[in-house]
């Protein structure tokens, strides 16, 4: 068996129902939160609290029946956190020390909680608007960061350091401000790789005809995996050349631009199988060391 059979993927197909959607990513995220019980509790806590819920309801109302951008809701958080998720693992298999234990707040089950937490939570702030909705999520943030995190643990100052940890990735999710932790730049990068037809099938439903919704409608899936030279390799498969754009300006943006961008490569493949398309592109990957896609 090799290395790449051992490691289980995260695979999300963006073709499925959004009740099969949310199957999934609860069943990714429990299987890779085995062993920790402190973070698989705090997934429990976060997904069953209302406000919660009401939090991403109002954020995707904003952004997509207002705005006409993509989803940013419920499927969203459960879909990046469960990317979060995966990345970590195969970070730390690799021998990466996160912040939280470099620092000496927590272990690697706190890093997870820290991880987890801040992806399904980082896009909240939409609801006030999309402008600044960095700021406005960490505010939005901190009382229901507080109210899961006093009930897993005792000791304040604890409780107080990982919500730190907590509003910095929820605050430089999107690059306004620089990610300066691994665990934030795990929430950048989780965040861009929900870039599926999925999510761009419902602001292009809705009248949003644009670069954005049509690139996302060109792809397929994302498969988050270990990778040949670097810890993680973050596979894009796409039905139409013009997916590319997405994966350029979402996800090769955040992973160029966070803290982990030496242990991750991007790769963008169209199908074989597309008889409308001209094939502009067969394959091009990012690699670690130079910040641009090349021909492989």
């Amino acid at each position: 068996m090799d290395d790449t059979s051992k490691v289980q993927e995260h695979v999300v197909q963006l073709t499925s129902p959004k009740a099969k959607l949310y199957l999934e990513a609860d069943t990714a995220i429990r299987r890779d939160l085995l062993g920790y019980p402190k973070a698989l509790q705090a997934y429990d806590l976060l997904s069953m609290d209302p406000e919660a819920r009401g939090h991403w309801d109002m954020s995707n109302y904003i952004t997509m029946r207002k705005l006409g951008y993509n989803d940013h809701g419920r499927v969203h958080a459960l879909l990046t956190g469960s990317a979060s998720v995966a990345i970590l693992k195969l970070l730390v298999e690799a021998g990466a020390k996160p912040d939280v234990m470099e620092s000496g707040v927590g272990d690697l089950d706190d890093t997870y909680l820290v991880v987890l937490i801040s992806t399904m939570l980082h896009d909240i702030g939409n609801q006030v608007h999309r402008h600044q909705h960095e700021a406005f999520g960490v505010t939005l943030a901190v009382p229901l960061v507080d109210r899961i995190l006093e009930k897993l643990y005792r000791d304040p100052e604890q409780r107080t350091e990982l919500r730190s940890f907590i509003l910095h990735s929820i605050y430089t999710h999107d690059l306004i401000a620089e990610p300066l932790t691994l665990e934030a730049g795990v929430t950048a990068v989780a965040d861009g790789t929900d870039i599926t037809k999925g999510r761009g099938r419902k602001a292009f439903a809705l009248g949003s005809v644009d670069i954005h919704s049509i690139s996302a409608l060109a792809v397929d899936e994302v498969q988050i995996m270990k990778g040949e030279q670097v810890p993680v390799e973050i596979r894009v498969i796409m039905n139409n050349s013009a997916g590319l754009f997405q994966v350029e300006e979402t996800l090769t943006r955040k992973v160029l631009n966070s803290p982990i961008r030496n242990m991750v490569t991007v790769t963008a493949t169209t199908r074989d199988e597309l008889p409308g398309d001209q094939r502009i592109i067969r394959r091009v990957r990012l690699h670690p060391t130079e910040p641009r896609f090349t021909l492989d």
